[in-house]
């Protein structure tokens, strides 16, 4: 074979070469593009003082080099950047600030948002620079140990200040609670209290998130009470949430007029307990016709034919479900477009749902100080992705106390036997 048709296949070394020269090419272009983004930044701001002139008629804000060179740590690694800063003749302090690149700036916002990521799916402190060595290339730097402490502290004092914002003219429609439990070191488990509001305009907001005792009476009256303290004088109209005691028993205490929401997720959940395996299958369908009906008339008669059917043979899931029969059929009398968001409390278990999977790997790598922080952090970045909910036109009906029957608007001319037969 001739030697010329002999082709050379690349070897670890070079790939590896080829590879490194890749992320520098990008690294160089990611710098480019920052550097571009930051001169129409500059060239925006002195646009706003061309026309300002000294005695002897040259322009107050002119350039004046650039700040000394500085490293950020990106998603394509570290990149050195150069931010220019201008001079005011006039004397009064005028001063160029980029809002890309501010003066303390040392990494993205992507990069702190990886960080509580990392730690909750188990890699410890010490082992941040090796993970993130491997995603952002082996030069990265600043990550130490000790920056992720430093790190952990700001997540816990903007947690604190986060607990301390004002709620004054905020109003909450619907609120969901929860008690989520975390294991950390040592075989330890830490609650922790979550409230999830939606606002009048239907938006969904973490509104309170705090260690507490278990899921105590005394744990959530003290939340309750800290919000009231934050502002929050207008009650709830409704809220969602388990079967734990504590929580139920604190709410009429603080809000008396928010009426009550079962879950039926975690009802039909524990019915099911009670019930042979062999029984579950035909059980979950006939509880699924009662909080599927169309009405409150039919959920009452699936309600019955469940009691009727297992009553003899197993008391203990028939009791279960009949001693919350009212706070489980609540939500119709709210907006049937509401219904899916209310029955159940999904907002807050599809948002712990992935972070819950990891709990067992933060064992060893949080305690109780540091893991509410890290929750609070996940938290505030999954609710960027929350969407509002379904009809929340509907929502100004119920702020103005307009009653609704089956999840239909009753007015003052409506036929309600119109009404049901349209539902």
């Amino acid at each position: 074979m001739n030697d010329d048709n002999l082709i050379s296949l690349p070897t670890p070394e070079t790939t590896e070469s080829f590879s490194d020269a890749l992320s520098d090419l990008i690294r160089r272009g990611a710098r480019q593009i920052i550097a571009q983004a930051v001169e129409a930044e500059l060239e925006d701001f002195l646009a706003q003082y061309r026309d300002r002139r000294d005695e002897q008629g040259r322009q107050v804000v002119v350039r004046n080099g650039h700040l000394p060179e500085r490293t950020i740590t990106t998603g394509v690694g570290e990149v050195e950047i150069q931010v220019p800063k201008v001079r005011d003749r006039s004397g009064s302090g005028i001063k160029f600030t980029s809002a890309l690149l501010p003066p303390y700036l040392k990494r993205a916002r992507r990069i702190e948002d990886l960080l509580p990521w990392l730690y909750l799916k188990g890699v410890s402190s010490g082992d941040f620079c090796e993970a993130l060595s491997s995603l952002l290339g082996s030069d990265t730097t600043g990550l130490s140990a000790a920056t992720i402490g430093r790190l952990k502290a700001k997540w816990s004092a903007e947690h604190q200040r986060w607990q301390q914002r004002s709620l004054r003219q905020q109003h909450y429609v619907y609120i969901w609670a929860d008690g989520i439990y975390f294991n950390i070191r040592a075989g330890e488990r830490q609650c922790m209290l979550v409230i999830i509001g939606v606002t009048g305009q239907g938006h969904k907001e973490l509104l309170a998130l705090e260690a507490g005792y278990r899921e105590s009476e005394l744990s959530w009256k003290s939340l309750l009470l800290r919000l009231k303290d934050q502002g929050l004088t207008q009650a709830p109209h409704l809220a969602i949430g388990d079967g734990a005691l504590g929580f139920w028993k604190a709410l009429p205490q603080v809000f008396p007029t928010t009426k009550k929401q079962r879950c039926w997720v975690h009802k039909t959940a524990n019915v099911l307990n009670k019930l042979p395996k062999r029984q579950q299958s035909e059980a979950k369908r006939a509880v699924w016709e009662i909080y599927r009906a169309n009405s409150k008339t039919e959920a009452d008669q699936a309600f019955n034919r469940f009691i009727a059917t297992y009553e003899a043979k197993y008391p203990e899931a028939t009791q279960c479900l009949a001693k919350d029969r009212d706070v489980l059929l609540t939500f119709f009398d709210f907006p049937a477009e509401h219904w899916a968001h209310i029955r159940t409390t999904n907002p807050i278990e599809s948002t712990f749902a992935t972070v819950r999977l990891r709990t067992d790997k933060t064992r060893g790598c949080v305690s109780k100080e540091t893991i509410l922080a890290l929750v609070f952090k996940l938290v505030e970045s999954a609710q960027k992705s929350w969407l509002r909910i379904r009809g929340f036109k509907h929502l100004a009906d119920v702020i103005e106390g307009v009653p609704f029957k089956d999840g239909c608007r009753v007015d003052d001319n409506t036929d309600v036997t119109q009404m049901q037969a349209a539902a």
